[in-house]
């Protein structure tokens, strides 16, 4: 049966720890405040109560013994298990299942890499998302927290902005041969179109090109032909397989043009009036976990914005 440790024992310990942390009992003392002979004598008590040496006095410096090494790690753990322990009930640690919905695309492309930071900084959360298009009504409720693309109006709910939208065209520069140059937006009337017919609540199968081309001046343009996918991510997808130009949304894409798969062949984007914004019940922000993801998630939006001001100050403003 094992013997339990009384106080004395964990306060020799607690000497020990921050003696095998520095292999020196002067330092020790000075970190513990009190007197080198101190430290000394308690580490000898220590020994003596645990029925085996800790340390081995050399000439001008200390050296853990086999048996001390063993301990060291196993109490220097301990005290960081409860240093981490006592910062997370000060910081007033979170638990439990926080319910996301999101759109799809959003999902995948933008908040699936920033996840990890998300586990990191609250890993006793347990999130559950789910990706839900926007033309299903968040009335139904279902969720803490959800992710979606309108103008900002959801009556009966409440709303935080995240990110403005912005679009623009792209397509596989395999998709340029053979084919008149992409010199102005007219010269789209040659080139197979791709629409993503869930862009926005409320939207139709053409919005997204008729709103872009009305900005940049692509009038004489017919769009109400081409394919049509139901998830701007398909679209992305079509296009770097060479099927046609597509609708790319800033927020969305990066990769993509970092590595060449697309081209942008006009410069600018276009603001679409329409925004990602946290969509949420009257009250739900009471409970500290959902208000915890709600913060951390305007945080990253707010760097995502940041990062992006050099090429949106470049944007076509079609309001």
């Amino acid at each position: 049966m094992l013997t339990p440790l009384n106080s004395q024992t964990h306060a020799w310990l607690k000497v020990f720890a921050v003696s095998a942390r520095h292999l020196s009992f002067t330092r020790a003392a000075e970190e513990l405040h009190v007197t080198t002979g101190a430290v000394s004598q308690q580490i000898k008590q220590l020994e003596d109560r645990l029925g085996f040496r800790l340390f081995r006095r050399l000439p001008r410096q200390l050296a853990l013994t086999e048996e001390g090494e063993r301990l060291a790690g196993v109490v220097s753990q301990a005290y960081d298990a409860v240093g981490l322990e006592v910062d997370r009930l000060r910081g007033g640690v979170m638990s439990g299942v926080m319910r996301l919905r999101c759109l799809p695309s959003f999902l995948a492309k933008w908040l699936m890499p920033r996840l990890p930071r998300l586990q990191a900084r609250f890993p006793e959360i347990e999130l559950h998302a789910s990706a839900e298009d926007s033309n299903l009504s968040l009335l139904d409720g279902g969720f803490d927290l959800a992710i979606d693309l309108n103008d900002g109006h959801y009556p009966g709910l409440q709303t935080t902005p995240l990110i403005d939208e912005q679009i623009f065209a792209v397509c596989s520069p395999q998709l340029l041969r053979r084919r008149p140059p992409l010199t102005h937006p007219n010269v789209l009337g040659y080139y197979p179109l791709l629409h993503d017919v869930t862009a926005w609540r409320g939207s139709h199968d053409y919005a997204e090109w008729e709103h872009y081309l009305a900005a940049i001046g692509g009038e004489g343009v017919n769009v109400r032909r081409g394919y049509t996918f139901n998830r701007n991510q398909l679209t992305v997808e079509a296009a770097i397989a060479g099927m046609g130009v597509a609708i790319a949304r800033r927020t969305l894409i990066g990769d993509e043009l970092d590595s060449g798969r697309l081209i942008a062949p006009f410069e600018g984007t276009v603001t679409t009036g329409k925004r990602y914004g946290l969509v949420y019940q009257q009250g739900a922000l009471d409970d500290r976990r959902v208000r915890a993801i709600h913060d951390w998630l305007v945080e990253e939006a707010r760097r995502s914005t940041l990062a992006a001001l050099p090429a949106a100050a470049e944007a076509f403003d079609a309001d």
